[in-house]
């Protein structure tokens, strides 16, 4: 405890707080001063917090204060049960439950500040259902869930970013570094300009190498168009057939659907909401009401502070005293026919929740279905809008989730595989700068050699020819690749025109072995739910035989002649229980009547007998002083008689040894006697 203490004193006397404590200043601190401290600590957590608590109720503060440390996820010592400890500790300022508190938001006050900080943009806002059936609320609320899930992205890129280990001087560097770049890229198709304007033609090959970059530009985006009209094509080819196996569905449904049938779903359906508007609404509509009066009364009563609670709290353990003594004397009573009733009382009670849950059930599964129904609609619609495709539903959806995920693993490892040629571009780009100033060097010295030998300018003229010599090789080269070209285009198109009746072949393919799929999976189910009907109707045929051979040979138990027999049914047996528990119940009853009329005469013969044994015990104290006092006296007259006869000359031996031995005082005054 010290050492909590300790940290917390430290702690408060650094910045922000600076509060100058030391362990006898603040151990000595008043329940409101530190509750004042607790606030600021949570105030410098959540800003909101600044207030001065001398401003503010006591259960506001306590409440203020609870709904920040859950927010936080503070929790307490100890179980659950100690957590109205814990608020009312909060509420009249305890240390040993303010100190925890302290410790534990000062060990970690930077990470509380940021919890802090997203709980006033994470903390979702329940809206009751009933109100988003509202297509405004619901569209607000929608808005609302989008807003939150923006934030909680755009804070992990925020946070990414910042442990990144980006910095200003690395990001100058790169621009700086590709601005070198474009210079030298600026510099090299300078070179190249004049490189080519020496080749004859150099206008017209130019022209056509930029009609041909065209050309090859026009044809990725008619390539990219036809794979558009493909998918188009092939996702309308599969709403084509979910269109007709929905069609197929619906009249299967209205083949097997007869009047009879539907005359009795219309039946169920009347007897649910007759139910729903004759018992269940007005008895929640009354329950309602009564707890809106309940909420008004207590709004109007003055605010409640902690001595009236204790009264509240007297009178409920005094009413729950005479409602256990009703309870007892109802019980006393012992009147069978009311016992009879209570138990169908009780059976009907249990009938009605039933009732009253499977019809809450009901409706709730009907309120889910309905939202649901609606967020497929706004989903489906929104679908629409962006790409003009339907949703994909069952296997097509789990072949896009594993194409997916095939396409995510080859993005990671692409992604692995470019930052590994980060890194080798990184590592040969400060080889190259290590080699240019290599050779810049070994230029230079080339160049005063040459200017020693009396042959300056040979190095340059030797560049120049290799250059022209590469140059002629890439025109070659480009002369061969469009050859080249010109014979793929053919190979192309007929690929293509392969490619599409592939395409095509295996659309058909899969769309048909989508609907064997789930036709297959169809009958399994079904099969699956008429093995599980079997199974139960077995075992429901196995209870019923039971209770018949139970309640025959109950019958002819009841019914039999034989009184040994008659005896063992089970109505005897119970008609027999009840006498016997009756009996005991009388018996029970007169013996408390007995001694109820004789606890008063007791108590009275019993205090009497107390009062007689103070009477002798007072009694036997008085004779027992009387007793030594008179002892005393004679012992005294006693020696007062020896003395005169000693003083005389008249004394015995023993007489003297009686003066020197008060022991022997008593024999001499029985031989005096004698």
């Amino acid at each position: 405890m010290s050492d909590q203490i300790k940290f917390i004193v430290d702690n408060l006397n650094k910045e922000p707080f600076r509060k100058n404590y030391n362990l006898i200043t603040f151990d000595s601190l008043e329940p409101m001063q530190l509750l004042q401290v607790l606030n600021d600590v949570l105030a410098e957590i959540d800003p909101k917090q600044v207030v001065d608590i001398r401003e503010e109720m006591p259960e506001q503060t306590a409440k203020r204060m609870l709904s920040l440390l859950g927010i936080l996820k503070y929790k307490p010592p100890g179980n659950a049960a100690d957590m109205s400890t814990f608020r009312q500790g909060l509420v009249i300022g305890s240390k040993p439950v303010i100190y925890p508190v302290l410790h534990w938001l000062l060990q970690r006050t930077n990470e509380l500040k940021k919890r802090a900080y997203l709980a006033r943009f994470l903390i979702k806002l329940e809206v009751p259902s009933e109100f988003l059936q509202d297509e405004t609320v619901a569209d607000t609320n929608k808005q609302y869930e989008d807003l939150m899930e923006a934030f909680k992205t755009l804070h992990k890129e925020c946070e990414q970013l910042k442990i990144s280990g980006f910095s200003t001087a690395e990001i100058r560097r790169d621009i700086s570094a590709m601005e070198e770049e474009k210079d030298q890229l600026i510099k090299r198709v300078e070179r190249l300009k004049k490189r080519v304007e020496t080749v004859q033609n150099h206008q017209r090959m130019l022209k056509i190498a930029r009609q041909l970059r065209v050309e090859k530009e026009r044809e990725e985006f008619l390539a990219q168009q036809k794979q558009e009209q493909k998918n188009q094509l092939f996702h309308a080819v599969q709403r084509l057939q979910r269109i007709q196996n929905q069609l197929k569905s619906m009249r299967h449904a209205a083949a097997d659907a007869t009047p009879e049938s539907l005359m009795k779903r219309l039946e169920e359906e009347i007897k649910f909401n007759s139910y729903m508007v004759t018992e269940k609404f007005p008895k929640e509509l009354e329950n309602k009401k009564k707890e809106l009066h309940f909420l008004q009364k207590v709004v109007s009563e003055p605010a409640m502070g902690h001595s009236d609670l204790l009264e509240l709290e007297s009178k409920i353990n005094e009413i729950n005293t005479q409602i256990n003594q009703l309870i007892e004397k109802k019980m006393m009573r012992n009147e069978p026919i009311e016992g009879k009733l209570s138990l169908y009382r009780q059976q009907a009670s249990i009938i009605s929740r039933k009732k009253e849950a499977k019809a809450e059930e009901l409706q709730e599964a009907k309120e889910k279905l309905a939202n649901l129904e609606r967020e497929v609609s706004v989903k489906t619609s929104q679908t629409r809008e962006y790409d003009g495709t339907e949703v994909l539903k069952g296997d097509e959806f789990k072949r896009y989730v594993s194409k997916l995920r095939s396409k995510s693993t080859v993005f990671k490892k692409k992604h692995q595989i470019i930052a590994e040629f980060k890194a080798e571009f990184g590592l040969l780009q400060r080889t190259e700068e290590l080699l240019k100033q290599r050779h810049e060097n070994i230029q230079h010295q080339l160049q005063t050699i040459e200017e020693k030998r009396g042959i300056s300018g040979y190095s340059y003229t030797q560049e120049e020819l290799e250059r022209v010599s590469a140059l002629k090789s890439e025109v070659d080269e480009m002369k061969g690749r469009t050859l080249d070209d010109m014979s793929e285009m053919e190979l192309t198109q007929e690929c293509d025109e392969r490619k599409s009746q592939y395409d095509s072949c295996a659309a058909g393919l899969e769309s048909n072995r989508s609907k064997l799929e789930q036709e297959v999976r169809g009958l399994r189910e079904e099969c699956l739910q008429e093995e599980s009907r079997y199974h139960y109707i077995n075992c429901m045929i196995k209870n019923l035989e039971v209770q018949l051979r139970r309640a025959t040979d109950e019958m002819k138990a009841y019914v039999s002649s034989d009184q040994q027999e008659k005896r063992k049914a089970i109505r005897e047996q119970y008609t027999k229980n009840i006498a016997e528990q009756e009996n005991l119940g009388k018996k029970l009853r007169e013996k408390q009547k007995a001694v109820r009329e004789s606890h008063g005469p007791n108590m009275k013969q019993a205090k009497m007998w107390h009062d007689f044994e103070q009477l002798m015990e007072c009694k036997k104290q008085c004779f027992l002083k009387q007793q030594t006092q008179t002892s005393i006296g004679q012992f005294q007259m006693m020696r007062l008689v020896l003395e005169s006869q000693i003083e005389k000359g008249n004394g015995s031996p023993l007489q003297y040894s009686c003066l020197e031995n008060p022991m022997d005082q008593g024999a001499w005054w029985a031989t005096s006697q004698t």
